[in-house]
């Protein structure tokens, strides 16, 4: 076991595109994305222990969650039932992306747990064989693990890396936490969209199946398109939502936007990030993506 202390990022992650192409037997929908990972990340600093006790601590958390419900704690005893180790860590994650808010937060943060602690307690599993657990915490945790922007298919889980333009994005964080199980419940969630192939998509671009239910079911979201639109800034919804984004090719367009935003509403919650090809977790472990 190495014995260091280290930080990595839990990078975000962008919807480009969403579309449900359906639904399976067992309730859950199959669709067609594009995941784009983006420099906002949480944090997550791991101390790996010769005793076989895991020990999460939360910073900026919204609210008090029991430890073992959270995504980190849960990734970190997965490998460990997996691979048998007997050894155990501190866990310390601190929070910058919002929950529900389409970003994938929890899915990353549980990536980076697995991904790092096979290194540090040098279990040596494949990234294919952290994929598949990973797949068991959630369906947007292999791509966090591949580090790769993808083009998605299945329920998310069917992943071809795909290399985008670095644009800049400017995201706005409306008030609200957007239930994704209420979305793909709803009655009104459109179920049965054209397959497209990632040629289209790149040419002609798509939607977001869900944007519709959210923007009448989340009035924040709503007036956070509005006016995104209103000042033909082209906004998508990211996920189920809640967070809304909108696409630049430099980071002084996107900044400039964020500031006309602000002056007409001081209050609205945003940030600006770059898209990149190789998530940061991957860059900062050295690892091949």
């Amino acid at each position: 076991m190495l014995s260091r202390s280290i930080t990595v990022p839990a990078p975000a992650k962008l919807n480009l595109f969403l579309h449900i192409t359906g639904q399976r037997a067992d309730g859950y929908h199959t669709l067609q994305t594009v995941f784009q990972l983006i420099d906002f990340c949480d944090q997550l600093t791991i101390t790996p222990l010769q005793s076989g006790e895991l020990r999460l601590t939360t910073k900026n958390m919204p609210e008090p969650l029991e430890y073992t419900n959270n995504l980190v704690w849960r990734a970190a005893q997965l490998l460990k039932q997996a691979s048998a180790c007997p050894y155990g860590a501190d866990l310390l994650l601190e929070k910058r992306i919002p929950a529900g808010g389409g970003l994938g937060g929890g899915s990353s943060d549980a990536a980076s747990t697995l991904v790092t602690l096979n290194t540090l307690w040098e279990t040596g599993l494949t990234i294919q064989e952290l994929a598949a657990l990973g797949l068991k915490l959630g369906a947007d945790v292999p791509v966090f693990i591949y580090g790769k922007n993808a083009w998605a298919e299945g329920i998310g889980e069917c992943l071809q890396p795909v290399s985008l333009p670095k644009h800049w994005f400017l995201v706005i964080v409306p008030p609200c936490h957007v239930e994704t199980a209420k979305i793909f419940r709803h009655k009104d969630l459109t179920r049965n969209a054209k397959d497209i192939t990632m040629a289209a998509f790149l040419t002609e671009g798509g939607k977001n199946d869900c944007e519709d239910v959210v923007r009448r079911l989340y009035p924040a979201v709503n007036e956070t398109m509005e006016l995104l639109e209103h000042l033909a800034y082209k906004p998508k919804m990211t996920g189920t939502g809640a967070c809304v984004f909108s696409t630049f090719t430099d980071q002084f367009h996107a900044s400039e936007a964020l500031n006309a935003l602000k002056t007409i509403n001081p209050a609205i919650n945003g940030f600006i990030a770059q898209g990149t090809n190789i998530s940061l977790l991957h860059e900062k472990l050295n690892l091949e993506s």
